[in-house]
C-alpha cells in the first residue's frame, strides 16, 4: 500500500513541483492551498507526512503542527520555510514536527526525509498494532464472566492495576490466578517491562533462592559464571510469584528484605545490588493458618497483602460456566478446524451440574478433550469424561431422578466435593457450609458410597 503525503503550501507553482516529484517517487499525494484545506483532506483519509509551509494565509504551520500531532498522532509532518528561521525550526521541532527544511535550496533533501519520516510511520503503526494485539491478549476483556464474584474480582483488580501496590491473589488450584496477575501487569504503568513469573512449589530452596536472587560464579558447584535472577530480569516491571505459601522459611526474610528497601545479594556475592519492581503474589493455601501453623512469616504476610483479591471457584460462578465452555469451544474448534456448532442440552446440564474441583482450568480440559473426540455437530455427553457421564447415569428417569430433580443435583454435589476432599467428612462439611450432622444424614439418606 502506498504512502500518504499531504502537501499544504499556498504557492501554487510550488506544490504543484512537490506533488510531481513526490508522486515519481511511488506516494499517492493530495494537496491544499490553506491549513483549513489540509485539515479537511485530513479528516477524509488517512494522511502518514504532511510537508506544510510555515507561512499560510490563515495561520501558522508551526502551530498547525502542535494540533496534528495532537489529534493525529501517528501522522508526521514536514516543515518548509523560505528563509530559514532558526526560532521557527525549534519551536516547530518543539512542536513534534519531523523536521523543517528551506524552500527551493533544499529540494535535494526532501526525499530521502520522506523516506525517513514514512519509515517512523510504519514502525509507530506496527507498535501501535502489537499494543493491541497484547491488550487483546492481555485485557480485562480476556476475563469472561458475569457472575457477581468474577466482576467483583475484575473490579478490585482494575482499581489496583494503576497503582505500584503489591498484590495478592488468593484462590483454589485453576481459578486463574495467573491470568489476573498478566492482566493486572498490562493494565499498569509498567506493561512496556517485563512481566517475570515464579513457581514457588516446583524448586527446591537452594535453586529457588538462586532463581529469584541470581548467584555469583563459584557460589556452589556448576555454578560456572554470574546470572542474574529474576528479580533483575523484572527490573521495572513486575515479578509474579505463584504458590508463595510454599516458599521455604529460610528464603522469606531475604525476599522481605527486598520488598522493604528494594536491595538483595545474588548468591555468594557481597555486592549489594538494588532494582524496583511491582510484587504480585499467589496462594492456593490459607496464609493466616500456614502462620499459626510457623510456616509462613507474618510480616512478609502483611507487606504482601497490602491489596488482596479472592477469586471464586468455578463452582461459585455457575452462571458463568456455560459461557465460558462457549469460548474454549470457539477456540478448540478454529484450533482442530472442526466445526461444532454447539453444546446439547443434556450435556450443559452436566457441565452445570458438575463441582469443577480443578475450576477453569478443568473446564478447558474436559472442552479440550470434548472437541478432538466429538464427531456430531453438537458437543454431546458421550464426549465428556466417563466421571461425568457417570452423573447422567444417576440422574436417569429409570433411577427415579429427573437430571432437575433437586436431589440429584445435592447427591452428585456432595459425592464430587466427598471426592475433592477424599472423603474427608469435616472438610466436606466445611466446603459444603453445612453441619458435620448433616452430612451424615445425607450420605445415608442418598446411599453415597
Amino acid at each position: 500500500m502506498k504512502n500518504k503525503v499531504l502537501i499544504i503550501d499556498d504557492e501554487e507553482k510550488l506544490r504543484k513541483l512537490l506533488v510531481r516529484i513526490i508522486s515519481l517517487e511511488g506516494y499517492k499525494v493530495s494537496e491544499a492551498g490553506t491549513i483549513a484545506g489540509g485539515e479537511k483532506a485530513l479528516a477524509i483519509d488517512d494522511i502518514d507526512v504532511i510537508i506544510c509551509d510555515i507561512k499560510l494565509p490563515d495561520g501558522s504551520g508551526v502551530d498547525f503542527a502542535k494540533e496534528v500531532k495532537q489529534k493525529y498522532p501517528l501522522t508526521e509532518i514536514i516543515l518548509l520555510t523560505a528563509y530559514g528561521n532558526i526560532p521557527d525550526g525549534v519551536q516547530a521541532i518543539k512542536n513534534g514536527a519531523f523536521d523543517y527544511i528551506i524552500k527551493g535550496d533544499d529540494n535535494d533533501k526532501i526525499i530521502p526525509l520522506l523516506s525517513r519520516a514514512t519509515e517512523k510511520v510504519a514502525l509507530q503503526k506496527k507498535v501501535n498494532q502489537l499494543e493491541k494485539q497484547l491488550s487483546t491478549r492481555y485485557g480485562f476483556d480476556t476475563i469472561n464472566g458475569d457472575s457477581t464474584a468474577i466482576i467483583t474480582a475484575i473490579n478490585l483488580a482494575k482499581k489496583v492495576a494503576p497503582t505500584n501496590a503489591p498484590v495478592l491473589l488468593t484462590g483454589e488450584t485453576g481459578t486463574g490466578k495467573e491470568v489476573f496477575a498478566q492482566v493486572i501487569h498490562w493494565a499498569s504503568s509498567r506493561s512496556n517491562f517485563p512481566f517475570i513469573a515464579l513457581n514457588c512449589s516446583a524448586l527446591s530452596k537452594d535453586i529457588m533462592e538462586s532463581e529469584l536472587f541470581g548467584h555469583k560464579a563459584g557460589a556452589f558447584t556448576g555454578a560456572a559464571k554470574d546470572k542474574k535472577g529474576l528479580i533483575e530480569e523484572a527490573k521495572g516491571g513486575t515479578l509474579f510469584l505463584d504458590e508463595i505459601g510454599e516458599m521455604p522459611l529460610e528464603l522469606q526474610p531475604k525476599l522481605l528484605r527486598f520488598l522493604e528497601n528494594g536491595t538483595y545479594y545474588r548468591v555468594g556475592d557481597a555486592t549489594q545490588r538494588t532494582a524496583e519492581v511491582r510484587l504480585i503474589a499467589a496462594t492456593n493455601r490459607d496464609l493466616q493458618k500456614e502462620i499459626d501453623a510457623g510456616h509462613f512469616r507474618s510480616d512478609l504476610y502483611y507487606r504482601i497483602a497490602v491489596f488482596s483479591i479472592p477469586l471464586p471457584p468455578l463452582r461459585d460462578r455457575q452462571k458463568d460456566i456455560i459461557l465460558l465452555a462457549n469460548h474454549y469451544l470457539k477456540i478448540y474448534n478454529a484450533k482442530t478446524t472442526k466445526q461444532i456448532n454447539g453444546i446439547s442440552k443434556d450435556a450443559a446440564q452436566l457441565l452445570q451440574f458438575y463441582s469443577w474441583p480443578g475450576n477453569v482450568r478443568e473446564l478447558k480440559n474436559v472442552i479440550e478433550r470434548a472437541v478432538i473426540l466429538e464427531d456430531s455437530p453438537m458437543l454431546t455427553v458421550n464426549s465428556l469424561p466417563y466421571e461425568m457421564q457417570e452423573c447422567a447415569i444417576a440422574a436417569s428417569p429409570e433411577n427415579g431422578y429427573s437430571a432437575f430433580h433437586l436431589a440429584t443435583v445435592e447427591k452428585l454435589h456432595i459425592q464430587k466435593v466427598l471426592k475433592y476432599t477424599n472423603w474427608n467428612k469435616a472438610e466436606t462439611a466445611r466446603l459444603l457450609d453445612i453441619g458435620l450432622a448433616t452430612l451424615y444424614r445425607k450420605i445415608e439418606e442418598y446411599s453415597i458410597k
